[in-house]
């Protein structure tokens, strides 16, 4: 997968997702909406993609996710927990099959102990089956933004792939 580029990431998701009659949302926090930009530059996105949420802050996380700010407080908005309950809000919020979520530190300020510049948390699935991943990814802001959208991207279509996964 690593040759194709984002579009053909974008083609591929899309055809995954056509052949299982399967739509998908997206919930981003430091990519600001990246994602859902780049599946509904293909056209004909609206036969597979139903809605983008951009929740930066943490309260746009709890009112419009449900995330349990108590969660934030303990964990961070920056980790597994967290980037879980974003896509599990999304999935009972929207009517999609498949979900991605992702929140991060995108640089360059931001950084706290445990968690540098470049750590993202991505949460993708569907019900009963969602999966975290920390990302340690380098560069700057904008590198660290665009990696993890490709990578977003793929685990996408290896979910849309497998179908139950």
């Amino acid at each position: 997968m690593d040759t194709l580029s984002t579009e053909a990431l974008v083609q591929a998701l899309a055809a995954a997702l056509r052949a299982r009659g399967w739509r998908l949302a997206s919930a981003e926090s430091c990519t600001g909406g990246l994602v859902a930009a780049a599946c509904t530059t293909v056209a004909g996105s609206s036969d597979w993609f139903e809605r983008g949420v951009v929740t930066y802050s943490n309260e746009a996380k709890s009112e419009l996710l449900g995330v349990d700010p108590a969660l934030i407080a303990a964990h961070g908005a920056v980790s597994e927990p967290v980037a879980l309950a974003m896509a599990a809000g999304l999935l009972a919020r929207a009517p999609v099959q498949l979900v991605v979520a992702v929140t991060g530190i995108a640089g360059p300020g931001g950084a706290v102990p445990g968690k540098p510049v470049g750590t993202v948390w991505l949460a993708w699935g569907r019900a009963g089956a969602l999966h975290g991943e920390r990302l340690q990814l380098a560069g700057d802001r904008d590198a660290v933004r665009s990696a993890t959208v490709r990578i977003a991207l793929e685990r996408l279509l290896a979910a849309a792939q497998a179908g139950g996964a």
